[in-house]
């Protein structure tokens, strides 16, 4: 059996860092942001100048995470480094999460109302459409799901961090709002300030849930029930890199 299926966390699907399946979803992810990205360049629009770039859209933040995460990943399968390979696990704890809320708000906004994340004037094809706000969630949660330990973060710090995480991007964006005189989605500009607030505050508890729902789906998937307690599959050796 080869090193590499054998020395994978017991608790893990699949085997990675490998140069095999984990090293082609990998690179097929990492095709798929670069390539939102070079649409960016391809169809500018205000944002281009604007203060703050294409930064000030959640969708290219979280796209820029998953970019991250994916290329140390790949590196992490062609080196074989397990360094590089929990860095890779860090960065999924903040991106996978991420790209699961901006996903279901974003849809979920769609099918309420289409002018209150995109403007009148623009157009998104659907392929572009599908390749920054579904593409990411999906090989997120593939990464996740097969390819990846379990988390041992809990709901405490996970509401933490998705707190820091959507009130830094609120700062964010009023910084950038005093600078242009726009927000980058107009659900921003209909609601008051108390209602941004709710809303931040909202995604915040959003993205916790989906950090605990995430752990435990991990542990459906992969047999086990609790993350804690786990019971190691034939064969395998137990690693102490789970997150």
């Amino acid at each position: 059996m080869a090193k590499s299926l054998i020395d994978r966390h017991p608790l893990q699907w699949m085997a990675s860092p490998s140069r095999g399946l984990s090293a082609l979803v990998h690179l097929v992810g990492l095709s798929s942001f670069l390539w939102s990205f070079k649409y960016m360049h391809e169809n500018p629009n205000q944002a281009n100048e604007a203060y703050g770039w294409h930064f000030q859209y959640l969708t290219v933040i979280g796209l820029s995470l998953s970019t991250l995460t994916f290329a140390v990943a790949l590196l992490a399968d062609v080196t074989s480094s397990r360094r590089l390979f929990l860095i890779k696990n860090i960065l999924s704890i903040c991106g996978a999460p991420l790209e699961v809320v901006i996903s279901v708000l974003y849809w979920g906004l769609r099918l309420i109302d289409g002018s209150l994340v995109i403007p009148p004037d623009v157009f998104i094809p659907v392929h572009a459409d599908i390749s920054f706000h579904a593409t990411p969630s999906v090989v997120m949660l593939i990464d996740l799901l097969l390819l990846s330990p379990p988390w041992t973060i809990t709901a405490l710090p996970a509401l933490a961090l998705s707190g820091t995480l959507a009130f830094s991007y609120w700062f964010w964006i009023e910084q950038c709002f005093s600078q242009n005189g726009w927000y980058p989605y107009p659900i921003f500009e209909a609601l008051p300030t108390s209602g941004r607030i709710g809303l931040f505050t909202l995604s915040a508890i959003v993205m916790a849930l989906s950090t605990i729902t995430l752990k435990w789906l991990h542990g459906r998937v992969n047999g086990f029930g609790n993350p804690i307690k786990p019971q190691s599959r034939p064969g395998d050796i137990r690693r102490k890199d789970g997150l």
